[in-house]
């Protein structure tokens, strides 16, 4: 769950309510009317002189109960009991609770029937005897709470047959822990060092703390493994007691209600180790508001260099002379199609491979060498085309075209398009990671409709075609201008393709892109005296296949990034530690080919007066370089609800963590490091 942040007078009333609720219970008496949550006494013998009582609790649909310490809002059950004289109750056993937010509030509650478990003790040589308990709880919706009691009562009968409902409740408590757990207090943090077989799964771990105030309960929980043990970090509450002599907690280790009862002693933690996941998903916003951001996002995709080009010169042949209405929307459909196309096709694989245990992100195809030399080449041989080289006949980028050569080009638009994650896109991409299959498919195809609709909006509103200067000389021009962002991409290519391979990868891609625009220019050259140019365009595509797939290995050069912050390289266990120290951490997540994040270090990141504030304010700075596939980078982007980058999260001094917007200023950062 990601970290919210509450004001003192919320957290003060909700706990007021509750001690007004408490003083509610000593003063009303008994009620007539029934209860939302029934409750009933029910014993059962387990030995001789040793038995145990089930309070059983069974919520109406919608209400729910609360656990020993109920979180931010609400009040633990009370219990008065009615004993022979030599018979002793023990604390009540609670199953493992369940995290519920509302408003803000994280709550710890129970929203099916349960059952609190409580030893007794009584003389062996006594005969069934009466037993009885006054009960008080709080029982709640998300909208209103209602004070509850009852006078309870059954007998212990020794001997009596075995209630087999007590296997069922029994299996529900948290296993004890053979071990004790240390942790450690700072004014910011509680760090607990539990052990634990690595051999035991954690899918979505929570730790519920039994002391009450010492935590902040919505706060992100940081679990890692250190080994055999589980290290977990919890920011403190605002207001928490300064020491604690031991801390009693329940883990919840996946969503079925298994768990462990743990008592922690002081003592010395481990700093850092191998980070699983959080204990909640992020939070998502609504589906609507996901689509509008996805189509959002596509929309802006369509001003980026590699886009505009091709999506102008589609747009300009639809003013061609003689155009009719019909073909112009029939190529406008064939376009957004194969837009559509190609993000659903992206998205399928994105998907997939996570499904598989990949940890990939959105434009993972960037992060593959042989995908960015293919698009190279390809933006080569685009740029050679605008240059007037040569004449594409499919996909006709420029010339009258045809539907298949619009369904071609916009499947090239769209692969092109997705390494620039734009601002609107980011909770978009990231929450199809998370959802299921049917709505993630649904943002993927969404992006793809964005990034179609000006296409459309040309093909099917003649007034923007009339708009739109009619065919003439100027074209030519136009091309010709138009060829300078696409040369620019291929050179941004060039330099990813440095990146990711080194010096000889680069030597070897413009080698190939050399004799790929030797044999364009052959192309060229039989179009031009009115000849077919079927030999040259096969042996081009021949030698670019042949020299994507032949590519040697990549072998990066060793390249330090030349910063003027002072970053150290991301890693999990330097997160855990820098967190640990108490000062302000700045992530900084991005990657060589992603154009925002580019913007944004120009523009806010790296400069003389952000460091100057950072210095001072002792931020410690973690840069992410997600250029080449990084599993760590990957789960951590998943963790944050991000399908890619640039991410930006502070963790305050009192380790709460804010995703910062993904388009970043100067007075953005200065702030945050002065606060």
């Amino acid at each position: 769950m990601q970290s919210r942040r509450y004001s003192l007078p919320v957290t003060v009333l909700c706990h007021a309510l509750a001690l007004l609720c408490a003083a509610w219970f000593l003063s009303v008496p008994a009620r007539a009317a029934p209860n939302h949550i029934a409750a009933e006494l029910v014993s059962g013998t387990e030995s001789s002189g040793k038995a145990t009582l089930a309070i059983r609790m069974t919520p109406e649909k919608g209400w729910h109960g609360y656990w020993v310490n109920p979180g931010d809002a609400g009040l633990g059950m009370q219990l008065s009991w009615e004993l022979p004289e030599g018979v002793k109750t023990g604390d009540p056993r609670y199953p493992v609770p369940r995290t519920l937010v509302v408003q803000g509030l994280m709550n710890h509650v129970y929203e099916s029937e349960y059952a609190v478990l409580v030893p007794v003790t009584f003389p062996a040589d006594s005969g069934r005897f009466p037993v009885r308990v006054k009960a008080q709880w709080l029982a709640c919706t998300e909208q209103i709470c209602v004070p509850e009691r009852a006078e309870l009562a059954t007998e212990i009968v020794p001997g009596a047959p075995h209630d087999k409902r007590f296997d069922e409740w029994t299996r529900a408590l948290p296993a004890p822990l053979d071990a004790a757990a240390l942790f450690s207090l700072n004014d910011k943090l509680l760090r607990l060092a539990i052990p634990l077989p690595a051999s035991v799964a954690l899918e979505a771990p929570h730790l519920f703390v039994a002391q009450d105030k010492l935590v902040d309960y919505a706060a992100a929980q940081t679990f890692s493994r250190k080994g055999d043990v589980l290290l977990v970090t919890i920011p403190r509450a605002k207001f928490a007691p300064q020491d604690a002599a031991g801390i009693d907690a329940v883990l919840r280790l996946d969503g079925a209600g298994n768990g462990i009862a743990l008592s922690a002693k002081p003592g010395q933690v481990p700093t850092s180790g191998t980070p699983i996941a959080g204990s909640e998903a992020p939070e998502l916003p609504a589906l609507p508001w996901l689509l509008l951001a996805a189509l959002a996002g596509g929309l802006l995709l369509n001003v980026m260099p590699c886009v505009f080009p091709i999506l102008s010169l589609k747009a300009l042949s639809l003013a061609r002379a003689g155009e009719s209405e019909a073909h112009a929307r029939i190529e406008g459909l064939a376009y957004a199609a194969g837009v559509i196309a190609a993000c659903l096709a992206l998205g399928a694989a994105l998907l997939a491979l996570r499904a598989g245990g990949e940890q990939v992100g959105w434009a993972f195809q960037l992060q593959e060498p042989a995908v960015v030399v293919a698009l190279f080449a390809l933006a080569v041989a685009i740029t050679a085309n605008l240059l007037g080289l040569f004449e594409f006949s499919v996909p006709g980028f420029a010339s009258a075209g045809s539907p298949q050569s619009a369904f071609a080009t916009g499947l090239l638009a769209a692969f092109v398009a997705t390494p620039c994650t734009g601002p609107f896109m980011a909770s978009a991409m990231g929450a199809a990671l998370l959802l299921p299959v049917v709505p993630a498919m649904a943002l993927f195809a969404t992006l793809g409709l964005g990034i179609a609709l000006p296409f459309l909006a040309v093909a099917f509103v003649p007034a923007l075609r009339a708009r739109l200067p009619r065919p003439g000389q100027w074209m030519v021009t136009f091309r010709r201008i138009m060829a300078v962002p696409m040369a620019l991409t291929a050179a941004a290519l060039a330099w990813l393709v440095w990146r990711l391979g080194g010096t000889a990868s680069l030597s070897y891609v413009l080698a190939l892109a050399a004799l790929t625009l030797a044999l364009l220019g052959l192309v060229g050259r039989a179009q031009r005296r009115g000849n077919r140019a079927v030999m040259p365009a096969f042996a081009t595509l021949a030698v670019l296949a042949v020299g994507v797939l032949t590519m040697p290995e990549p072998r990066p050069d060793a390249q330090e990034t030349a910063s003027i912050i002072a970053a150290r390289p991301f890693t999990p266990e330097a997160l855990a530690e820098a967190r640990a120290s108490g000062k302000p951490v700045f992530v900084w997540m991005t990657a060589d080919w992603c154009l925002t994040c580019k913007v944004n270090e120009a523009a806010a990141i790296e400069r003389e007066d952000t460091r100057a504030a950072f210095e001072k304010a002792g931020v410690v700075v973690l840069r992410g370089d997600w250029t080449r596939r990084d599993p760590a980078i990957t789960r951590y982007l998943t963790e944050q609800g991000a399908a890619g980058v640039p991410l930006y999260v502070w963790y305050g001094r009192d380790g709460r963590a804010e995703t910062l917007p993904q388009v970043l200023t100067p007075a953005l950062l200065a702030e945050k490091a002065g606060t």
